[in-house]
């Protein structure tokens, strides 16, 4: 029988591909960063609005110390959907993706300092390797030096809210925590529209497929794959979850090989470089499993 860790693994590596295909409907949609972002959690929180109030009432119910950490984490994922889409925006998918690759190193050094533990020499190799694997896949065009930032940045609130996220996991329903960040995150964004001059109804107007495509970004990757992402932090490490959280860029351009057929990315470095992010996933996956299994055998 698959333990707890190992099916909560394999249920976000689905996840994770369909955050992959976020990047490409982000690339489908006509509007900007973020219009497109107060739709997507706009939408995602009335749907688990609707789903709350047809099946369990209770779900709305949250503890009252637990506000302040997750407006928080609704402010922090807010932001960073719209700094992912608008470097995607500025930049294109594949300097956006690369740079979130940067996450597991990010959280490697981030995680001890917000936990006071101490720093883990085998989380900043692997991390590292990841991190290698990613801009072998890319070759990262370095002189575009306000997308990076804006995507390193993109990178830096995921590995927060992770963290964020690991900890309160343990202390309410998962589907609760994602639906009051997503209200908050989409009032943030909406504030922030109205300050930057975008809370208007052209910078809201959808043209062409742009309503299909919102739907199954809010609905199926959003509110059901938060949802889940946050499930299964219960079971996985914060550094585990940004180390698969890799493997987005490697969907997100499968995919895109798959809807528009672009085989120039199909060179040496994308196979040398999904080799080696397999590699720093695999040995991350490896190592944990057998701390696992020490601290079981040293217990009986």
């Amino acid at each position: 029988m698959q333990s707890v860790r190992t099916k909560s693994l394999l249920l976000y590596h689905f996840i994770v591909f369909l955050f992959g295909f976020t990047s490409v409907l982000g690339a489908l949609i006509s509007l900007d960063a973020l219009p497109l972002v107060v739709y997507r959690m706009g939408l995602a929180s009335l749907g688990l609005a609707l789903y709350f109030q047809i099946f369990n009432p209770h779900f709305f119910q949250l503890e009252r110390k637990l506000w302040p950490k997750v407006i928080l984490g609704g402010i922090v994922i807010g932001i960073h959907w719209v700094t992912f889409f608008y470097a995607i925006k500025i930049a294109g998918v594949s300097l956006a993706l690369s740079m979130m690759a940067t996450g597991a190193l990010i959280t490697a050094l981030l995680d001890p300092l917000l936990s006071k533990r101490r720093l883990l020499g085998y989380e900043l190799l692997f991390g590292g390797i990841t991190a290698l694997g990613i801009g072998l896949i890319y070759q990262a065009e370095f002189e575009h030096l306000r997308g990076i930032s804006i995507a390193l940045f993109s990178a830096f609130l995921s590995s927060l809210f992770a963290i964020l996220n690991g900890k309160m996991v343990q202390q309410a329903r998962p589907i609760t925590l994602s639906f009051y960040q997503l209200v908050f995150g989409s009032f943030v964004c909406i504030v922030v529209a109205a300050f930057s001059n975008q809370l208007h109804l052209e910078a809201f107007q959808l043209e062409g497929w742009d309503a299909l495509w919102l739907l199954i970004l809010a609905l199926l990757c959003t509110a059901f794959a938060f949802n889940v992402s946050i499930q299964v932090m219960r079971h996985l490490s914060s550094f585990t979850i940004m180390m698969v959280i890799n493997l987005e860029p490697i969907y997100g351009i499968l995919l895109s090989l798959a809807i528009w057929n672009e085989k120039a990315y199909l060179s040496i470095n994308f196979y040398l470089g999904f080799l080696v992010v397999l590699l720093g996933i695999v040995l991350n996956g490896v190592y944990k499993h057998r701390k696992e299994a020490q601290k079981k055998s040293s217990q009986l």
